[in-house]
């Protein structure tokens, strides 16, 4: 009975496994990896030239005050660049903000919160960059 068990969890694992790669004909197998781990959603700021670092400084505060005012959201950290590397393309700031599960980010996206930080930061946004993915081991 143990033996079977056994068997059967290690087929529903590998079934997991293989039911999503990671490269999926247009995407379809997004939605299911995104139920099978933490989400993380990477947010890159480039300002427009000449925002006053007073409203950078606002900007950073408001979104800093987000985890606090919306559910789902598991962690949240943030930075300034300092990558030697000089490859940013002007971009100045990174956020990463972890959800439990695409559903949270997908509930986050339009709450009121987001959104009105949203129309204070677009304003003085040059470029934005925005990648969310599965955390992965």
């Amino acid at each position: 009975m143990t033996r079977i068990l056994i068997v059967t969890a290690l087929m529903i694992v590998a079934g997991l496994a293989s039911s999503c790669c990671s490269v999926c004909p247009g995407g379809a197998c997004g939605s299911r990896a995104a139920e099978l781990g933490v989400l993380r959603h990477v947010v890159l700021f480039k300002w427009k030239d000449g925002t006053p670092p007073a409203t950078v400084k606002a900007i950073e505060d408001a979104f800093r005050a987000l985890p606090g005012r919306i559910p789902g959201v598991q962690g949240f950290e943030w930075g300034t660049d300092v990558s030697p590397e000089k490859l940013a393309q002007g971009f100045t700031h990174c956020f990463l903000v972890t959800f439990p599960d695409a559903a949270a980010r997908d509930a986050y996206l339009p709450h009121p919160a987001h959104q009105e930080f949203v129309a204070l930061m677009r304003p003085h946004l040059d470029k934005v960059l925005v990648v969310d993915y599965v955390a992965r081991d």
